[in-house]
C-alpha cells in the first residue's frame, strides 16, 4: 500500500483531513481506491479486495454493471446537466412510487442529507410545530436539525453533536432510545403537542445494524396518528435493499413521508422524499414549503437510477442479494461461534459486532470494542477482503457476491480476528 500513503500525505497537503468525508478516515491512512467491478475494488498498488462496504450501501448490483455502465454513456453523451424538466424525471418518480406506495408525490433532489433536511421541513411547514423527535444513534445526514446527542435522561432535549449547530436550534430535537417504547412515552407526553415529526431509520445502518424489535414500528405509527405528528422513515439505506418496497413493506407499517437514496440511485448522487399527497403539495411551487436545487434530476443520475431500477426487476436483484446477505451471517455465525463477536441484520445488510449478544439500541454498541474492530478493518484488507473501516457501519453484500467467495470470507474473518 506504498502509493496509497504516498497519495494520503500528498491529500492532507490539500484536502481537509487528506479526505471528503470522515468516514473515510481511518489509521495508518486510507486506502486509495481506483476502480471497482462485480463483488470487487482495486486499489492504487493494483491489490484486489472483495467488496463488503459497496460504497457505504448503493451498490447492490456490485460494481460497473454493464447495463448500467451503457446506459450511462449513452445519456451523457447527449448532455450532462441542462436545467429544464426532463422525460426521464417523471418515469423515474412514476417507478419508484409503484414500488412504494405511501409515496403519492416524490421530489428528487441530490443526496439523502438534501432528502431527510427537506423532509423535516416540509414536516415543520405541515404541522406548524417546530421540534423533532428523533433516535439517539440514528443517523440523518449531516445536516444541523439531526446533529444531536442524547442528555443525560432517556429522553431529552438534544444537545449539538457539532460546533456550529446553535444550541436554539439543537433544542427543538428531542432524542429518544431505539426500541424503547417508553422513552418515547416520556418524550410525547412532555413534547407531544410541538413534535412535528418522528425521523427514524426503520432498521439503524449507522450505528450498527439494529432491527426493529417486533412491534416497535407499528407503535412509532400509533403514537405519531394519536399526536397529529408525521412519522418518516429514513429509508436511504434500507429502500430498495430489504425489499423492493424498503422497510415499510417488510415490516408493514405505512409511513406518512418517506426518504431515499443510495441504491434508488444505483451509487449516482441522489435522494428522493415523498409521502401523501396532501403533504406534499404543501412543497413549493404548490404551496409554500421551499425547496429547490439546480442539479436535482440530472439527467445522467436519474438515466443510472432507471437503469439499475430496470436491473433489480428484470435480475430479482434484491432477493438475490438478500439470500447471499443470509448465507454470510449464517457462516459467519457458525465461524465465531464461541468467540466475542454477533452477527446480526436484515435481508443484504448486517453487522459484525464484537460483544456478546445482540445490540438493541445505542448502548449495546457502544459496549463494542472498536478498537479491535479497527484492527480487524486492517487484518482483513492484507487479507483481500474490503470491510467497512468502522465498527458502527454496516456489513452489506451485492447480488454479484459469489457463494465461495461469501465462504472464504467468514473463515478469513474467524481466523483475522484471532490475531487482533
Amino acid at each position: 500500500m506504498d502509493r496509497s500513503r504516498e497519495l494520503f500525505e500528498e491529500a492532507q497537503k490539500h484536502l481537509v483531513g487528506g479526505v471528503n468525508s470522515p468516514a473515510r478516515s481511518y489509521e495508518p491512512h486510507p486506502i486509495f481506491m481506483e476502480r471497482g467491478e462485480g463483488s470487487k475494488i482495486y486499489d492504487v498498488d493494483g491489490n484486489e479486495y472483495v467488496d463488503y462496504s459497496l460504497a457505504f450501501g448503493p451498490m447492490i448490483l456490485g460494481h460497473a454493471h454493464p447495463t448500467v455502465v451503457e446506459r450511462v454513456r449513452e445519456r451523457v453523451g447527449d448532455g450532462w446537466a441542462l436545467g429544464t424538466a426532463t422525460e426521464g424525471e417523471t418515469e423515474l418518480a412514476r417507478r419508484v412510487e409503484g414500488h412504494f406506495p405511501s409515496m403519492d408525490r416524490l421530489r428528487i433532489v441530490n443526496t439523502g442529507t438534501e432528502a431527510t433536511m427537506s423532509a423535516i421541513r416540509l414536516a415543520r411547514g405541515y404541522t406548524g410545530r417546530d421540534k423533532v423527535l428523533k433516535f439517539n444513534g440514528g443517523f440523518h445526514g449531516a445536516h444541523d436539525s439531526v446533529l444531536v446527542k442524547a442528555g443525560s435522561g432517556a429522553a431529552t432535549h438534544g444537545a449539538p453533536d457539532s460546533p456550529g449547530v446553535p444550541v436554539d436550534l439543537a433544542k427543538h430535537t428531542v432524542v429518544a432510545e431505539w426500541n424503547d417504547e417508553s422513552s418515547v412515552r416520556r418524550a410525547f407526553g412532555e413534547h407531544g403537542d410541538d413534535i412535528a415529526c418522528v425521523i427514524t431509520e426503520p432498521v439503524f445502518g449507522n450505528y450498527g445494524c439494529i432491527p426493529p424489535e417486533d412491534g416497535f414500528l407499528k407503535f412509532l405509527r400509533e403514537i405519531t396518528e394519536d399526536f397529529w405528528s408525521l412519522l418518516i422513515f429514513d429509508e436511504v439505506i434500507t429502500g430498495f435493499r430489504v425489499s423492493t418496497g424498503g422497510a415499510q413493506e417488510r415490516f408493514g407499517v405505512t409511513p406518512d413521508l418517506t426518504t431515499l437514496g443510495k441504491v434508488a440511485g444505483g451509487g449516482f448522487p441522489v435522494g428522493m422524499f415523498g409521502g401523501r399527497g396532501e403533504i406534499m403539495e404543501d412543497l413549493s411551487p404548490s404551496g409554500d414549503v421551499y425547496q429547490a436545487g439546480t442539479f436535482s434530476g440530472n439527467p445522467v443520475t436519474v438515466e443510472g437510477a432507471l437503469a439499475t431500477l430496470d436491473v433489480l426487476d428484470e435480475e430479482n436483484a434484491v432477493e438475490l442479494a438478500a439470500e447471499k446477505g443470509g448465507y454470510l451471517r449464517n457462516a459467519l455465525s457458525e465461524e465465531l461461534e464461541g468467540q466475542e463477536a454477533h452477527v446480526q441484520g436484515v435481508a443484504s445488510m448486517f453487522s459484525l459486532l464484537l460483544r456478546d449478544g445482540p445490540a438493541v439500541n445505542k448502548a449495546d454498541v457502544d459496549g463494542c470494542d472498536t478498537g479491535r474492530y479497527d484492527r480487524l478493518h486492517l487484518e482483513m484488507a492484507k487479507r483481500d477482503v474490503y470491510f467497512p473501516p468502522s465498527q458502527y457501519e454496516t456489513v452489506f453484500v451485492s447480488a454479484a457476491h459469489g457463494e465461495e467467495e461469501l465462504r472464504e470470507t467468514a473463515e478469513a474473518v474467524s481466523r483475522a480476528l484471532g490475531t487482533v
